[in-house]
């Protein structure tokens, strides 16, 4: 089974890789579950600066990375 990630729709250049390096893609929606990871555009900051985001498995921020740092960045978590 390959492994499923939540990518940000806005990152259709890092879904195409992902898809061709062997994982399914699904859209990052409210309650997406059983994913390895999820990837994002970018963490907002809030007032105190403090980027972390409650989710059960890791979130990539892709902000200026190429396709290929988010896949060898994905690549790297533990299966």
């Amino acid at each position: 089974m390959m492994p499923r990630v939540a990518v940000e729709d806005s990152l259709g250049p890092i879904c195409a890789r992902l898809q061709a390096a062997g994982y399914q893609v699904v859209p990052l929606r409210p309650g997406v579950a059983d994913v390895r990871a999820i990837v994002v555009s970018g963490i907002d900051d809030n007032v105190t600066g403090d980027q972390r985001v409650a989710a059960p498995v890791p979130v990539i921020n892709a902000a200026g990375k190429s396709p290929e740092e988010v896949l060898a960045q994905l690549s790297g978590l533990r299966e």
